[in-house]
């Protein structure tokens, strides 16, 4: 049959997912966006700028990976 407790345990943790990650997207355009971080890659022509965040990025995979790996286990 359908678990329903199971359910309701995974929109409950995806609905705390999103409300820290608006959050976070909240903070991050009120004190700076990724053009002024270290390690990112900037690149500018005659009417275009291209910005590749490579620290970040590299930054956000790593946490991602735990946070992910953490909540795997803990619905296990």
């Amino acid at each position: 049959m359908f678990d329903f407790m199971q359910v309701g345990r995974w929109i409950i943790f995806a609905g705390i997912g999103l409300i820290v990650t608006g959050g976070l997207i909240y903070l991050w355009g009120k004190f700076g966006g990724l053009s002024q971080l270290p390690g990112t890659l900037r690149f500018e022509g005659q009417g275009f700028t291209c910005v590749f965040p490579l620290l970040a990025s590299i930054v956000l995979s790593i946490i991602l990976t735990i946070v992910l790996n953490v909540l795997a286990r803990l619905l296990k």
